[in-house]
């Protein structure tokens, strides 16, 4: 229905859709009659976004079809009064950072972008007339309502600092300074909702409306959380990476409670499905494709085990891919790259000097990985299985080393003679069937159907070359990677090619010297 077409009932049962709460729905119901109605939406530039985030993306379209003014608040500053979630020398890059996803994300589900209105925080919140509102706050609000408040959204720990105990008067005060309507946002945010009802009018400002969605569980069906790693695919999560992540989801079958995969269809995929539909591909001897119309058949189909966990995930696969790569295409760039590294460093965790000993770090980062060029000087079959290759290496050391690979089959053993290739070179020696494997050949890697590329350096390079990534060569690499600390494993789950077949690490380039390494036509699969 076209929104020039719209009654006053329809904008209100398309503004609620999906909704959990409204606080002041006979408000909403007045306004409406009269004028469209104002909104915001307000994200504090912590952690990256994950694809939770498009609930709320999901509602912003709902009320733009419904006519309403929307706004959308970065809201860096609350970032810093959250515990320091954002550190200050930080808050200007992670909110630069949270802008660029966020209209990424609204533009991957068609949502026109000059329709909205951007606002930071900072813009106003450190003006005369609001600071001077924040003490009048603090004059009228006891710790026990601000500690209240704040307890579903702030940072709970057991000294708290007083900035946390100001965030939810900023809240209140931004429904007034946005001159809003509404308040839109998770029903996690209720309190500092209530709270807001009942200080503002103390203030001398009205009652705002407050819209509240449910809260999407994450992956192991409790909260998704961007400080929890298993419960929550990050927006620039590879294909692989969500496939993986989607594996591990929790989704029993029958099981309709707290199920983040179903949870997600309902309140993302359905709502910004074009036609209304949502189909799951099958073969036919397991009841073959099926388009669900409604999120109602939907669940019905699910608890009643006629559609399987496994199908329900790889059609939801698909479909988020959909959604997450218009995000992850704006973000392949080296200046969007620098910006997520300025917005979001790795943290070196220090020990302690040892005998005198200079301070060791045991940050997981890939400058720990010893990669470089070799030339493959010969190939054999390993004499004691038919799945492996025995390669002769030269890596310009004083000898070749020997390394077992699992190509048989897969790559001919001619088509590797006298190729560069790329070695990890400081795993721990280990015998595979007899022969000792002494460096590992870097290769894209393909599950279904299977497939292998070795990564290929760029033309002109030569063994020896060291092969580093992007923003990681600030140390010397390990002289081994001892496996109790799972160095390498934490690494290679990060590790892929990209849509352009260049491999990367955490979006960070595989390069030498003289360029990106590559592999010839996989894309968007792991590195092993």
């Amino acid at each position: 229905m076209a929104e020039g077409s719209m009654s006053p009932s329809d904008k209100f049962e398309l503004i609620k859709r999906n909704l959990q709460e409204i606080i002041g729905e006979d408000r909403l119901l007045s306004i409406l009659k009269e004028r469209d109605l104002k909104i915001y939406w307000g994200t504090a530039t912590t952690g990256k976004p994950h694809v939770a985030y498009f609930v709320p993306m999901a509602k912003v379209a709902d009320f733009l079809k419904a006519g309403c003014e929307v706004t959308i608040l970065f809201a860096d500053l609350h970032a810093y009064l959250d515990n320091m979630k954002a550190p200050w020398e930080l808050l200007a890059f992670r909110t630069q950072y949270y802008e660029g996803v966020i209209k990424a994300m609204l533009k991957s589900i068609g949502v026109p972008l000059e329709k909205l209105k951007f606002v930071r925080g900072t813009e106003y919140q450190l003006s005369k007339e609001y600071t001077l509102d924040v003490y009048k706050l603090t004059s009228m609000v006891t710790e026990h309502d601000a500690k209240k408040a704040g307890a579903e959204v702030v940072k709970q720990v057991d000294h708290p600092l007083l900035s946390g105990m100001l965030y939810p008067g900023l809240q209140a005060l931004d429904e007034e300074y946005l001159n809003v309507d509404a308040q839109f946002g998770g029903v996690d945010q209720r309190k500092i909702f209530t709270f807001a009802e009942k200080y503002l009018p103390q203030l001398g400002y009205k009652k705002r409306i407050h819209l509240m969605n449910p809260m999407v569980p994450g992956l192991t069906g409790t909260k998704m959380s961007a400080s929890d790693e298993d419960s929550k695919i990050d927006l620039l999560d590879s294909a692989a990476q969500v496939e993986k992540k989607l594996k591990k989801a929790f989704c029993e079958p029958g099981n309709v409670k707290d199920n983040p995969v179903l949870s997600f269809v309902k309140f993302v995929l359905l709502p910004l499905s074009h036609n209304a539909e949502f189909t799951v591909q099958r073969p036919d001897e397991f009841g073959g494709t099926v388009t669900f119309t409604n999120y109602e058949d939907i669940e019905t189909a699910f608890e009643e085990e006629k559609l399987h966990p496994g199908d329900l995930k790889k059609a939801v696969l698909s479909y988020l891919n959909k959604l997450m790569d218009p995000v992850r295409k704006d973000f392949d760039t080296p200046e969007q790259k620098k910006l997520i590294s300025n917005a979001y460093p790795t943290v070196k965790k220090k020990k302690g000097p040892k005998s005198g000993a200079a301070n060791v770090t045991d940050e997981v980062t890939p400058a720990r990985l010893d990669l470089r060029v070799g030339k493959i000087l010969k190939v054999e079959k390993h004499p004691e299985a038919d799945s492996l290759y025995v390669e002769t290496v030269d890596l310009r050391e004083d000898k070749p080393r020997i390394v077992i690979s699992g190509l048989a089959g897969l790559v001919s053993m001619d088509s590797l003679v006298d190729k560069l290739g790329v070695f990890l070179c400081n795993l721990k020696p280990v015998k595979m069937r007899g022969v000792e494997s002494q460096a590992m050949l870097m290769c894209a890697s393909r599950d279904d159907p299977k497939a292998v590329e070795p990564l290929a350096p760029p033309e002109g390079s030569a063994p020896g070359d060291r092969v580093y990534f992007e923003g990681h060569k600030d140390r010397t690499p390990d002289d081994e990677l001892k496996p109790k600390k799972k160095v390498w494993e934490q690494l290679q789950a990060d590790l892929r090619v990209n849509a352009d077949c260049l491999a990367e690490w955490q979006d960070c380039l595989m390069m030498t010297k003289l360029g990106k390494i590559k592999c010839s036509s996989l894309k968007s699969v792991p590195i092993k």
